[in-house]
């Protein structure tokens, strides 16, 4: 798949088919996260693949009330609960190096944007969930206390796609040499 049709093509899918994505397919995914760059190569993340059906109730229990994503993941042949070591990416000896904490979250980010790209161009849906107690999430799957949880990405065949939101130019948002000139 072209690189810019993957980029303007993938979606946040929340509706998924009752379809089984096998072991190999997620293997797929984890080879795309893997690959990511990160901070000095510290490669921070760890990835915990859900697939029983009552572990999966218990992570989608601690998302937010009204969460949209909540029945597309009760529906999701699995979920990949996304988590960071933490005192690592953007430090030095454990003590954070830019004025940035947590610059997991970006390595993470990029890890899991390789993940939902992948997974768009084997025809698989993703939703990347945040707005959850990432802390009872940490306490079900018994992530340790040097690792966070951050965000649960269920992986399914989409039940239907949707264009793209309207985006805006980038008059809006570029700018040149310094903040308000437009590039």
């Amino acid at each position: 798949m072209d690189i810019d049709k993957a980029i303007k093509d993938r979606r946040s899918i929340r509706k998924f088919t009752d379809d089984y994505i096998d072991d190999n397919t997620i293997k797929d995914l984890l080879e795309a996260a893997r690959w990511a760059p990160s901070w000095a190569n510290t490669q921070a993340w760890e990835f915990i693949i859900v697939r029983d059906t009552g572990l999966i109730k218990e992570v989608v229990d601690t998302y937010s009330p009204k969460n949209p994503a909540t029945s597309g993941s009760l529906a999701a042949s699995a979920l990949i609960v996304a988590c960071a070591k933490t005192g690592v990416s953007g430090c030095y000896n454990g003590k954070d190096a830019t004025s940035i904490s947590n610059w997991f979250m970006f390595d993470l980010g990029l890890a899991v944007e390789n993940l939902c790209l992948k997974a768009h161009s084997l025809g698989l849906g993703t939703v990347v969930v945040g707005l959850m107690d990432q802390k009872t999430c940490k306490q079900v799957l018994d992530v340790p206390d040097s690792h966070e949880v951050v965000a649960v990405i269920p992986v399914g065949i989409p039940q239907k796609t949707r264009p793209a939101p309207e985006r805006k130019d980038l008059a809006a948002f570029v700018h040149l040499n310094k903040f308000g000139t437009q590039f």
